[in-house]
């Protein structure tokens, strides 16, 4: 019987190894990913502890070379789905009444067994499948996820440590339930670690989950459930079901038992799922909560006093890192006319560097872009500017899919500061730079925050402290992760709590005692230690 407060490991943030020539990581890695290479494997749905396969197969292939096949998955009809959510229900007592300690060990053991023998499967199989250099997947697919794991377990005895002041008299108290029902959790390709923690946070706080990857992420999906498997993670607590969104969707947010969605992916289909849940919202036992982070059209923008060295790294990096699909890239810059050409210049020397082609070549800096849709979106806006008088490309503008969806990293320099590609969210490896004149600043700063739909990232430039105080303030409602003096991109867990308002999301920012507050429903108790006997109050008397 459990009768003492128990601390839980300090979090710290999982070291970033390096993979330079030589190390034995870099070994592993690349001699996991030839292997996975060389197989082709199988992916059920996980429903109940059950390995559901329908028959009814997708296959799956690097984006890189995309005409080698790594496997299937199989796809839910409406039954599957639905005897996913009875699965989660019929788990929920059991697992909500498990001590939280019992469930803080599984995920501290996941997050250890991520950092030792899963650390070489995950990071290749993001590798392979979503088509990211071995540094990408490595600070994604093992460190972030290790540190959401940590770090949320923390937070999570922060909560339950959370406690009301008590009166002489009365014993005060909070309990920290989960929530009535089940959570729906629908996540992205571009983030291996963002997908296991959607479902993750919540079911460590006691609720179970409906899982919805992405049709381009279920590969590394197959080996986060072989993960959490391993950890111990008990049948039910989580479902995973794949194949045609809108029909997965329409049963869960339909269900009356269904409480919450947790969710990453396109602002449109977060608008149209809350509205569904809106247009719905009679027949559920309680009021859903809604977490999600959509889009970014995230910012880099510098004053006259800022280092032209700096800026150019900033803008090569936060651009092109993962071919720019990152919800956090740096998709438009603001360059003042006098550092303009010094930033040009490194700029251009340094996209002109890039190599590009498969993450198993460690020296290619870009790799492929997810699938053909994407491909086909961002090419067709970069050959747009080719007959656009008031826009031109500075450097890149290829692109080829013959043998991977592979597009040049590619800088547009625009006149138009509302030109189409300064506003619209492309996914993909494309800047586009407006220069302005030096005395513009501030006008320029109005600009950046009534532009874009999108409040998510957003990096600011300068050698001036009241320049900074200034367009923070301008900026203040532009973006949820701000940066100073540095690229928009790279939320560490535990120091940048990641997360945007207006069109990115509810800002609930993942990987942070404020996520996991969404998933619990507070009880308070009050206990009083000598119950009155009389309803006469002094007040009363003669």
């Amino acid at each position: 019987m459990a009768n003492a407060f128990f601390n839980v490991p300090k979090a710290v943030n999982e070291p970033v190894k390096s993979y330079a020539p030589g190390t034995p990581e870099r070994k592993n890695v690349l001699d996991t990913y030839k292997k996975m290479y060389n197989e082709t494997i199988d992916v059920p749905m996980y429903i109940g502890g059950e390995e559901i396969r329908t028959g009814n197969t997708a296959t799956m292939s690097p984006p890189h070379d995309h005409k080698h096949i790594l496997g299937t998955y199989h796809k839910a009809e409406q039954k599957h789905v639905e005897l996913a959510i009875s699965s989660a229900l019929e788990a929920k007592d059991a697992w909500a009444a498990t001590p939280w300690e019992h469930r803080a060990a599984i995920f501290l053991k996941a997050a250890e067994l991520l950092a030792g023998p899963y650390t070489a499967k995950m990071n290749a199989a993001t590798m392979l499948a979503q088509s990211k250099n071995v540094f990408q997947a490595e600070i994604d697919a093992t460190c972030e996820l290790v540190d959401f794991l940590t770090f949320n377990v923390q937070f999570m005895t922060e909560i339950y440590q959370n406690q009301p002041i008590s009166e002489k008299g009365i014993w005060n108290r909070m309990e920290y339930r989960p929530l009535e029902g089940f959570i729906y959790a629908v996540t992205p390709f571009n983030f291996t670690a963002i997908a296991a923690n959607l479902f993750a946070a919540p079911a460590m706080l006691g609720n179970v989950v409906v899982w919805k990857p992405s049709d381009s992420q279920v590969y590394s999906a197959k080996i986060i459930v072989d993960l959490f498997k391993e950890a111990g993670l008990p049948d039910g607590v989580l479902n995973v079901v794949y194949g045609d969104p809108v029909m997965i969707s329409d049963v869960v947010l339909g269900h009356k038992d269904f409480t919450g969605l947790h969710f990453t992916g396109s602002t449109n289909v977060f608008k149209h799922l809350w509205e569904q849940i809106g247009n719905n919202i009679n027949n559920y036992r309680s009021y859903p909560r809604i977490v999600g982070e959509t889009g970014g059209k995230d910012f880099i923008w510098a004053h006259p006093t800022s280092n032209a060295g700096q800026v150019a790294t900033a803008m090569t990096r936060g651009s092109f890192e993962y071919q720019g699909q990152k919800c956090s890239a740096a998709s438009r810059a603001y360059i003042p006319k006098g550092i303009w050409e010094d930033v040009k210049k490194q700029v251009v020397e340094d996209v002109n560097s890039m190599k590009i082609g498969s993450p198993e070549d460690t020296s290619n800096f870009i790799n492929a872009v997810i699938h053909e849709s994407s491909f086909d979106k961002i090419s067709s806006y970069i050959d747009a500017v080719k007959n656009d008088v008031d826009a031109e490309i500075l450097v890149g503008g290829g692109h080829d899919k013959s043998t991977g969806y592979f597009i040049e990293p590619t800088v547009i320099v625009t006149s138009n500061p509302k030109y189409t590609t300064m506003c619209t969210e492309l996914f993909g490896p494309v800047l586009t730079v407006f220069v302005y004149e030096d005395a513009d600043w501030k006008d320029t700063l109005k600009i950046v925050d009534e532009t874009s739909e999108y409040a998510l990232t957003g990096a600011i430039f300068s050698g001036d402290r009241y320049a900074i105080d200034y367009a923070s303030k301008a900026l203040e409602n532009a973006a949820g992760n701000f940066y100073i003096n540095d690229k928009p991109t790279g939320a560490v867990v535990g120091q940048q709590p990641f997360g945007g308002a207006r069109g990115s999301g509810t800002n609930d920012k993942a990987g942070s005692i404020w996520n996991l507050l969404r998933w619990v429903s507070p009880r308070t108790i009050k206990e009083t230690l000598v119950t009155p006997t009389d309803y006469r109050y002094p007040f009363l008397g003669e």
